[in-house]
Parts: C-alpha cells; structure tokens; sequence
C-alpha cells in the first residue's frame, strides 16, 4: 500500500513560546516536543515534509548583523542571505531533535534539511506596498540618516509608538524550487525540512538569472504551495490550540470542527481571524484545498494522530 505524503508546517510555538528569551537550549526542547508528537503520523505509517517559521530567530540575525556592522565595520548581509542562514541553524534543531527521538523510539528514517529558494513574481503588487516589519526600531532622528544611507528602503511608524522599523514585502509564492526532488526524497522515506522561514524570495532578473530579494514570504502560504506542488495528500498546520475558534476569546467562543472553504472564506470576510496569526493559516488550508488537496488540519501537535483531530478544512 503506498505511504500517504504529509506537509507539516511548524508553527511559532513549536521553536519558541511566550515568555522565552530564545535560548537555544529553549529551542531544543520545543521542538523535541513537537518531533516527539510528530511520530503519531510517522507511527501511522506516512511519509513527511517539514515546513517551520522564522520569525524571531532571523530578526535576530538582522539585529546582530546591524550591531556587527555599527561596530566593526561588518558588511551588511541582505535579508536573503540573512534567511538562508536561519533555515540553516533552525533545520540543524529540527533535524538533530528529530533524529532523537526516532531514535529513542527504535525508529529509522535518514532526515535532511533543504536550504529552499522559492521563486516570487517581481510584478507582485505587494512590491508596490510593503508591510513587513523586520529588525529593529528605529528613532526619528536614526530614520533620518537611514534614508540618506539606503534611499530605497521604506520604513513604517510602530502603531505602538515603540518607533519606526523597515518594512519588505510579502509577495505570494509562485515556485518552490527542487519541489522535484523534495518529494522523491519524501516518497523514499526521508524526513525532508524545507521552505524554512517561507523560503528564500528569489526572482528572475531577465531569463537565465535569478537573485535573491528583501522579501518575507509567509510560510504558510508557502508550506501549502509546497504541499500542492509535491502532490501531498494532507496538510497539517500546527499552532498553540488544538482547533480553530470563531469568538475566539469571547463568552460565544466557538470550537470549529470542520468548515467548508466556503464557510473558511466567509470567515475571513467577518474578520473572526486575525492576520500575523489564525488568517494567514485559514488562506494556506483553503488554497491547498482549491488546488486539489485531500485535506487540511489545523491543530496543536499533540493532537496528531487522533481520531477527528482540530479544525478540517474541505471542499464543500
């Protein structure tokens, strides 16, 4: 019988959660957690695809870059450069707590870590509006000279009055790149972790040339772009509650234990989901189910492998 394929796109929490100060030792064992929990899908006989988030690890880099080139004269690496890097020391946690507890568990599966580009459209309205904040805040004063040092870059007023920070687009995801090879590895039995942060944005500068770009694709988007492209048949997006709620927080909070992409859209249009959050995670499972995915879950990982486990999205 052929193994089903299964994209899981960590969320946030499963590298870092409220209240921590980031440490790597912190990092290690949430996602030790979230591998161990994992195995309920590994145990059941399905082949696996891992997408995870950035989000605090490469601001971080940014910062140290900034700080490195304050003081010591440091090159400035771009935010491309900047998210290769962070896929490559998140993959390593990833892979390393993986590898732990398979083999506490008397399982074997080798388990690679892929640093992916995905291709974005230079056309992408979202070029025209950058919202992104990334790196630090910044004083009117700093802003001031950071115009005339780099005139192209757009900054944006913190709505908390905390300053000004850089914004970059969000342009959607087109192509994730070696998708080709991503599920041959997968089908063979590899864990594969990949479209780390989103993925590195990379365009075509003219046919035959493509460079990276100060971009942040949101992963997803990208995880479930992912999911389509390698022809997976389920889509699993973890985050910190085990369903999706309407209400959420309010006395008529309600649990949603399947909802129509339909139902999904109109929900999105009430604004029940909040962006930098649930929404991004509602338009990944709806856009991975229009394209022909079998199905989406939005769940907490400790769920996984349960019978009717968090919030499905399907067809109608």
């Amino acid at each position: 019988m052929k193994k089903k394929l299964a994209v899981v796109a960590f969320g946030g929490n499963a590298l870092l959660r409220a209240g921590q100060k980031g440490t790597i030792e912190e990092q290690e064992t949430n996602v030790h957690d979230t591998c161990n929990n994992l195995t309920a899908l590994i145990e059941q006989d399905y082949n696996i695809v891992i997408g995870h988030g950035n989000g605090p690890q490469v601001g971080n880099i940014l910062l140290r870059n900034i700080a490195g080139h304050k003081m010591f004269d440091l090159p400035l690496m771009p935010l491309d450069i900047c998210g290769a890097y962070s896929q490559g020391f998140i993959g390593y946690i990833i892979e390393q707590q993986m590898r732990n507890v398979l083999e506490s568990k008397k399982m074997k599966r080798d388990i690679l870590t892929l640093v992916t580009q995905v291709l974005v459209d230079k056309h992408d309205k979202a070029f025209q509006n950058p919202t992104k904040p990334i790196g630090p805040y910044y004083t009117k004063e700093e802003l001031e000279a950071l115009k005339k040092e780099n005139p192209d870059d757009v900054y944006a007023e913190d709505p908390k009055g905390r300053g000004f920070r850089k914004v970059v687009a969000s342009p959607n995801p087109v192509e994730i790149l070696n998708k080709n090879s991503i599920e041959k590895l997968a089908r063979d039995g590899n864990i594969v972790i990949t479209v780390g942060g989103g993925g590195i944005p990379a365009f075509y500068v003219k046919p035959g040339e493509m460079q990276g770009i100060d971009a942040v694709i949101d992963k997803d988007l990208a995880s479930s772009m992912l999911a389509t492209q390698i022809n997976a048949d389920e889509f699993y997006v973890l985050t910190d509650v085990p369903k999706v709620f309407i209400n959420f927080n309010k006395p008529n909070q309600q649990a949603l234990d399947v909802i129509t992409v339909a139902d999904a859209k109109k929900h999105l249009d009430d604004g029940q989901f909040t962006e930098g959050s649930m929404a991004p995670k509602i338009r990944a499972a709806i856009q991975f189910i229009e394209r022909g995915g079998k199905k989406c879950v939005i769940t907490e990982s400790k769920e996984l492998g349960k019978d009717n486990v968090g919030t499905q999205i399907v067809a109608k």
